[in-house]
């Protein structure tokens, strides 16, 4: 593993003129306007869950960061869970859902949480009866689909909703689109620190991420490690013990607290971990100043459905 990392961060570095390994999120994506806007309601309602106490909403802020900013997400009967619940922003570009990629898309992801004992618990009988029984629902879901509620079409709405999450025209993003002077001298130093440290290696892509596994503790073993096993538990391969799929970027700044367990709570903090445990560096404390003042370009528009009415 070692060998390969130095390979690609060669590559990287050799090669950092001639090829851009980021691209910027498009200004538009298709999707079904009229299902993502039962989707937006549906995600918000804590109809879903069994006992209608919490959302979709509750893990993923949409008024933020699109995570909730704690360490450990809340479920029914006030179950806290293990794992740090990732951004629902631009979720649709990642390869696969939750940490361990155990969700091919966000379908089944989608199903997997309604049906999770530890978050939403639904029964799926009861949940349909509940939205037969409400007069708005009902009749939404005649008028979209021809079969009107069922379990799918429920699903269905709420991920053509997290399809519509997308962040684009971040400063970097326009930075990538040729606008030049939309990143400052500091900013532009910090993309080519986050670059040269071999950061990039991992974090590429139109997500900047999500869309490899990676060991957690490549270079050197993580001192507070929790023994989360991550993508093992998908595959249940040995070697794929410790990989956790690379977390997007995208937003970073408003996602605290950092890693898949939550443990990190600043930027800063996570910068230095990750260029120490991951690339086999230490960094000094102008360069993270810079690579944050990077990061902190990654912040796009909000979707644009949460302004629709």
């Amino acid at each position: 593993m070692k060998v390969i990392l130095v390979i690609m961060f060669t590559f990287v570095v050799c090669n950092a003129s001639f090829i851009e390994l980021i691209t910027p999120i498009p200004k538009d994506i298709k999707y079904d306007r009229q299902k993502a806007l039962l989707g937006k309601k549906l995600f918000s309602d804590p109809i879903l869950s069994r006992d209608n106490s919490i959302s979709c909403q509750s893990c993923h802020n949409l008024s933020n960061g699109g995570s909730d900013n704690k360490q450990f997400s809340t479920g029914i009967d006030s179950k806290v869970g293990n794992l740090n619940s990732p951004t629902v922003f631009n979720a649709i570009f990642n390869l696969s859902q939750f940490w361990s990629g155990k969700a091919k898309d966000l379908k089944e992801q989608a199903h997997m949480v309604l049906f999770n004992p530890s978050e939403m618990d639904v029964n799926e009988k009861e949940l349909i009866q509940k939205l037969n029984k409400d007069p708005e629902y009902s009749a939404e879901f005649k008028i979209i689909y021809m079969d009107a509620v069922t379990l799918d079409n429920v699903i269905d709405a709420v991920v053509e909703f997290e399809k519509a999450l997308i962040t684009p025209n971040s400063k970097f993003d326009k930075y990538l689109r040729g606008e030049m002077d939309s990143l400052n001298k500091n900013e532009k130093k910090g993309y080519e620190l986050f670059k040269s440290y071999g950061c990039i290696s991992c974090h590429n892509g139109v997500n900047i991420g999500g869309n490899l596994y990676q060991k957690f503790g490549v270079m050197k073993q993580y001192p507070d490690f929790t023994n989360q096993l991550g993508r093992f538990n998908a595959t249940g391969k040995e070697e794929d013990k410790y990989h956790f799929k690379v977390p997007s970027l995208r937003n970073i700044a408003l996602t605290a607290p950092y890693l898949h367990n939550g443990s990190v709570k600043t930027l800063k903090s996570a910068i230095e971990k990750m260029i120490i445990y991951q690339v086999g560096r230490i960094p000094n404390k102008e360069d993270i100043q810079k690579i944050e003042a990077f990061l902190n370009t990654l912040t796009g528009d909000k979707p644009r459905i949460l302004k629709d009415l």
